[in-house]
């Protein structure tokens, strides 16, 4: 199956979606809000916003997403087989909001419910989780906006708590928060012309000691998503869309001293649609690993799923 969606992703990697409106190519508030959002891979607890941000290419917009993941773990430290499912969930509530004609503001507030299920039986956490902002600016935009390259820089705020227990488990990122300051800086290029476009994505997060000496690692993350337009008039737009997303993680830290079996890597393969009416904007997309050593093998990816719906102001 991973296979499969792999070949598929890779034959649409180049379409994309655009819009003809006087002339030059522009793009509706229901495309690209699905990226900076996103929890880390091995669990919400490491960041809920830190996997790039296709949202600076919207217009202004207020909005609510849910973004559900799934992961195998070991049970603990003296089994083989990864055998405990871990099922992270998200409600995030997010925006942007243009200050002048280059520069804008993006927001987002999630809540986490988070659940493992152990031979104990299972483990809920649930509650608000960090919230994030982000500085985007525009630093280059071609004539006709074919080619377009921004950039941002943010600071993750440690709203959600961070339990020191949960980081004694197979999975430390069980958590609502980090209870760190994080700070991230991103890059974004998007090539468009007629209906095809090209997004590319690059950005890494700095994960600051928390009070409790815990150290989650720094993260990076690319991706590479296409978009096709199928249907466009005058009120209603639908595109479809398909790429690649990976992410790499640095060792964990306590005291300064690092931590085995914390780093890894992922590279996930994914398919949705964005459609708009009016102002109002819907999309949905699901993530099927690719390739996934989490936790030196620990831990193991298995899907991502999200829907968003947004308002234009």
């Amino acid at each position: 199956m991973n296979k499969i969606f792999l070949i598929i992703s890779l034959i649409l990697f180049n379409l994309n979606q655009a819009k003809t409106k006087n002339d030059s190519l522009y793009i509706p508030d229901e495309v690209h809000q699905d990226f900076f959002d996103d929890c880390d891979a091995c669990g919400c607890g490491a960041g809920n916003g830190s996997s790039g941000f296709e949202s600076l290419l919207n217009p202004q917009f207020i909005g609510i997403k849910y973004f559900a993941q799934h992961y195998k773990a070991k049970e603990n430290l003296f089994v083989k087989d990864l055998t405990q499912d871990q099922y992270f969930n998200t409600i995030q509530l997010w925006a942007r909001i243009p200050v002048t004609q280059k520069l804008s503001v993006y927001g987002s507030l999630p809540f986490h419910f988070h659940e493992k299920q152990t031979l104990q039986g299972d483990i809920n956490i649930n509650g608000i989780g960090d919230f994030n902002i982000m500085g985007i600016y525009q630093l280059l935009n071609s004539k006709n906006n074919i080619h377009q390259l921004n950039g941002g820089v943010g600071i993750k705020v440690p709203f959600g708590k961070f339990d020191e227990k949960g980081i004694t488990g197979v999975n430390p990122s069980f958590q609502l928060g980090t209870g760190s300051w994080d700070y991230q800086m991103v890059l974004n290029y998007k090539f468009q012309k007629n209906k095809i476009a090209l997004l590319m994505n690059t950005d890494y997060t700095i994960k600051t000691e928390n009070k409790k000496h815990y150290n989650f690692g720094n993260q990076w993350n690319y991706a590479a998503t296409g978009f096709y337009q199928f249907v466009e008039n005058d009120r209603i737009i639908f595109s479809g869309k398909t790429g690649l997303q990976g992410e790499v993680f640095d060792q964990n830290k306590q005291f300064n001293e690092a931590l085995p079996r914390t780093a890894g890597s992922a590279l996930y393969g994914k398919l949705g649609f964005e459609a708009s009416y009016k102002k109002f904007s819907l999309g949905s997309e699901i993530m099927l690993p690719v390739y996934s050593n989490l936790a030196g093998g620990d831990i193991q990816a298995k899907s991502r799923f999200s829907v968003f719906l947004n308002f234009g102001i």
